[in-house]
């Protein structure tokens, strides 16, 4: 086991890292820019160093203020989290190069993901299914046209190199497609420095479920379940829970058992996300890997007991997985709400500011994880996540109810949250039936857009 871990990240995850660290006897050391001096972390952490001024690109995108910050503090690893740094492939080569471990797979797996049209080609040779498509880069939208002649329409349009929703548009026709082509190219070349684009069949009333997986250096390989991510807002997630209710259980292990056989299949290494669409007749695809950890991590743990970060550390640090897949069980629901600063009444503009006030929930099956704390100053500069609540009930009404509880009980003054409109979505009715899409959202907002309240205000209430 490593003796110190130098984290290169922030907010909530890097204090969920300390604790993981603590509970293994291994040192910690933040790497925090000018913006996070009185942060959290850096309070809890056994050391901290400055990389930078509050700019992302000056401070947690800065390699060699990271690496330095490593071979200084004699951190023998670097744990980057999720977001900045977390997939890029350089970063895990520069630390080979340093003899620092990088907590994630080797550059060579980061590589082969990142790309995501050659991604989709690497995991049907391993055994996934894929949508029909096309797994060549295109860069004009000729080349597009006669993509999609030999796909048929609706096609959507993906950036090779995406992530996050960006690059991503739908086209049912030509004209669609001469629209979606130009600002999706637009979008992946100004967000990841590629214009490369590839087409797949648009599959509409999805499901976007992930399979949870871990390997070791060994070979040893299982998967702890999937995650249902539909309920996303412009493609990006809002709410998580386990396990998906549209899934049966043969369809369940089948798609785990092959998550976890073309991961080692690949020769991953190292904790990681295989992500699905799953149309209404309950077949799915393979989409993207995601190589890092993921946000909605905690409702895996919840159902299945076991700490991923731990294991993430423990497996990086050469140890063999202790377990098969037998001794893998699933116990319950659980659901994940991002509690954002951001005002759902005005189109969810990211907040900042003072917290004046802090009360997190509790009481049975309740967890939260969050760096914030009264006093704390919310920049402007980095991601609006402000928490995450997971509740955890015998089945999905036990579930839910929890959540609602709990989110009722979540104080927060000084900034808005999204909070209230957490509450409206768990308690929507197709919700609480299961009835919902990855464009669900998108639709309920749309509806609700016209609806206004006597005196003319949006009837989307804001942060508490």
């Amino acid at each position: 086991m490593f003796r110190k871990i130098l984290i290169a990240n922030r907010g909530e995850i890097a204090l969920r890292i300390i604790r993981a660290c603590r509970e293994l006897g291994v040192s910690t050391v933040v790497a925090y820019s000018e913006a996070d001096r009185h942060s959290l972390p850096v309070e809890l952490a056994d050391e901290a160093i400055c990389i930078g001024p509050a700019s992302s690109d000056k401070s947690y995108l800065n390699i060699p203020n990271l690496v330095s910050a490593a071979l200084v503090s004699g951190a023998e690893a670097i744990h980057p989290g999720y977001g900045f740094l977390s997939e890029n492939a350089y970063l895990a080569e520069v630390c080979e190069q340093c003899q620092i471990v990088f907590i994630g797979p080797a550059a060579r797996s980061i590589e082969q993901f990142h790309d995501k049209a050659a991604a989709r080609e690497r995991m049907r040779l391993a055994g996934l299914p894929v949508l029909p498509g096309v797994d060549r880069p295109v860069y004009t939208l000729d080349a597009a046209q006669g993509a999609a002649a030999e796909i048929g329409f609706p096609v959507m349009v993906k950036a090779c190199a995406g992530g996050g929703g960006r690059g991503l548009r739908p086209a049912y026709n030509e004209s669609d497609l001469a629209k979606s082509f130009s600002i999706a190219q637009m979008e992946a070349q100004s967000a990841f420095g590629n214009g490369g684009l590839y087409l797949e069949t648009l599959v509409e009333g999805a499901r976007h479920v992930e399979v949870q997986v871990l390997v070791d250096r060994y070979g040893n390989a299982v998967h702890l379940g999937e995650r249902d991510c539909s309920l996303q807002r412009r493609h990006q997630k809002m709410l998580e829970e386990s396990p998906c209710v549209v899934l049966d259980p043969e369809v369940r292990a089948e798609m785990g058992g092959r998550a976890a056989a073309a991961a080692r299949a690949v020769g991953y290494e190292g904790v990681g996300t295989i992500e699905f669409l799953v149309d209404a007749a309950g077949r799915y695809y393979f989409i993207e890997m995601n190589t890092r950890i993921q946000v909605e991590h905690p409702v895996t743990e919840m159902i299945t007991g076991m700490d991923l970060v731990k294991w993430q550390i423990r497996v990086a640090a050469g140890e063999p997985l202790s377990f098969d897949q037998s001794a893998i069980s699933h116990c319950g629901h659980a659901i994940e709400c991002r509690v954002n600063a951001e005002d759902p009444a005005r189109g969810f503009i990211p907040q900042s500011g003072v917290i004046s006030q802090f009360a997190v929930p509790g009481g049975p099956g309740v967890r939260v994880d969050t760096h914030l704390f009264p006093g704390y100053v919310m920049p402007p500069y980095y991601d609006s996540l402000l928490a995450k609540v997971i509740a955890w009930g015998s089945d999905r009404a036990e579930a839910i109810s929890r959540m609602k509880r709990a989110l009722e009980e979540f104080k927060v003054v000084g900034i808005t949250t999204n909070i209230p409109f957490q509450l409206e979505l768990i308690s929507n009715p197709d919700f609480l039936e299961g009835r919902f899409d990855t464009y669900f959202v998108e639709r309920w907002l749309s509806t609700r857009e016209g609806q206004k309240s006597g005196d003319g205000r949006s009837v989307v209430t804001t942060g508490r």
